[in-house]
């Protein structure tokens, strides 16, 4: 807690604790700033790959070609993330969970036993056991022979890890640290491609369109990311809420994990910078607001009017302003497109984030703990996934109105998704959070209500992940 002298409507001076976090600064500091992006070379990487492209949807649809072999190459481009742009992978790639085709698990029973078990013969399979490894992770409820085919093949991986080939050895020690799915698509994509390189059985024309694709996206990246860097630099909130984190790159790279395609350019940007203000308003309520300031401050939020800002104390009014003009110009730009209800949604979704935010801080401030059912009801909002869902849309053209309502609803998709991010978010932040004081956390809430310790809550949340990841599947 810091002590700070602030003075009241009476003119007098007194003393204040505020919660303060005391945050590391940016690490990157005017480094993206200065990105110059290579009209050239862009140009160039562009023709390149269209050329590449049209080879890819040639072999992909080449009469007479062995279904096998042809799944190997979806397989192929799918990993090195060059589906995005390849219309023809859609059709032929149904076939699999992943892309939503509900195939049935029994298919996996002919490599079982007559009493379940996987067969001794597939053991030694380790290219077999590594893709069932990977299938297993898009079981649901019910599936127990995946539940089991996730077991078997870790335990099977691990042993056989040590003496495999490098290439294959590569991706089954990446697999048991992170599934694919999991993971950040280009990272993994770049991950992949230095596996791929060193694979005898490469196609040269595939890594080659792999590399060039991923140079040309990673310019439009760092395009993007200069954009949102300048912009921020000229909010100059970093010196204006020196309380606050500093973290628009971090903003960008979680945005970039929502979709990295090319044509999602305007929709990443616009989901960075609703970010970056979004940790801003976090760590006022956090770290920082008083009672008295944070409820005013969240009157003008319900309010969302300019006037509103003559009511705010002074260090959060550049900041108001800057948010309500950063949703003029979203409401603008869709206006062009007949979209300006999106940016109502997005709206309603930031109050309601900052609402939770509001009973939250009163609790941390109060010292009260609210039973877990509490909590959760109010938590899985300031976890902020119903708001950055929402904001992740405003810049597709092709997402409608009824598309805004349907998750304005919050379907179960979505809700699991809550339940995921709170939980994961509790427990990386459990320690941090109680040296700085706060009691009202989920981990402290179900440990008083339960009598349990910190190790059982982790298994216990580490169930519920479980049911909650087969619930975004379903």
């Amino acid at each position: 807690m810091a002590p700070a002298l602030v003075q009241n409507s009476t003119n007098f001076l007194k003393e204040i604790v505020r919660p303060v976090a005391n945050f590391s600064p940016s690490l990157w500091g005017e480094q993206f700033i200065n990105f110059s992006f290579n009209t050239e070379f862009a140009e160039k990487y562009a023709n390149e790959i269209e050329g590449f492209k049209n080879e890819v949807r040639t072999m992909l649809t080449a009469p007479g070609k062995d279904k096998v072999e042809t799944m190997n190459l979806i397989d192929t481009l799918e990993r090195l993330d060059e589906a995005y742009d390849l219309y023809t992978v859609a059709l032929h790639f149904r076939l699999f969970r992943q892309h939503g085709y509900r195939i049935s698990c029994d298919i996996f029973k002919k490599f079982t036993d007559e009493i379940g078990k996987f067969k001794e013969s597939i053991k030694s399979d380790a290219s077999g056991l590594l893709s069932l490894y990977e299938a297993a992770y898009l079981r649901v409820h019910g599936e127990d022979i995946l539940e089991y085919a996730l077991s078997f093949t870790t335990d099977n991986l691990k042993s056989m890890a040590p003496n495999l080939s490098s290439t294959l050895g590569k991706q089954v020690a990446h697999a048991l640290v992170q599934c694919i799915h999991f993971g950040n698509p280009r990272i993994e994509a770049r991950n992949f491609i230095s596996i791929y390189q060193e694979d005898e059985s490469k196609d040269e024309m595939l890594l080659r369109f792999a590399k060039l694709d991923y140079n040309s996206l990673q310019m439009l990246h760092k395009k993007e990311l200069c954009e949102v860097s300048r912009w921020w630099k000229d909010l100059d909130l970093v010196s204006k809420l020196p309380y606050a984190r500093d973290r628009v790159v971090e903003c960008f790279f979680w945005a970039m994990g929502v979709y990295h395609e090319p044509q999602y350019s305007v929709a990443r940007i616009m989901l960075t910078k609703t970010i970056a203000m979004t940790s801003i308003i976090d760590d006022t309520y956090d770290a920082y607001g008083t009672v008295e300031e944070l409820e005013v401050f969240t009157e003008a939020i319900m309010r969302w009017d300019i006037s509103e800002v003559d009511r705010l104390p002074e260090y959060i009014k550049p900041f108001y302003s800057a948010l309500l003009d950063l949703y003029e110009q979203f409401d603008e730009e869709l206006s062009k497109e007949g979209r300006s209800y999106a940016v109502h949604y997005a709206k309603e979704a930031l109050k309601e984030l900052v609402r939770t935010y509001w009973v939250e801080a009163k609790w941390f401030i109060e010292g009260y703990l609210p039973p877990f059912s509490e909590y959760m009801n109010n938590a899985l909002i300031t976890c902020t996934y119903v708001y950055h869902t929402t904001t992740s849309l405003l810049g597709i053209k092709f997402v409608t109105k009824e598309d805004f309502e349907w998750l304005s609803n919050k379907p179960k998709m979505l809700v699991a998704s809550l339940i995921i991010c709170r939980l994961v978010d509790d427990i990386a932040t459990y320690e941090v959070e109680k040296e700085r004081g706060q009691i009202a956390t989920g981990i402290e809430s179900y440990m008083k209500e339960n009598q349990f310790d910190s190790i059982s809550i982790l298994i216990k949340s580490s169930l519920l992940l479980l049911r909650c990841f087969k619930n975004s599947v379903t």
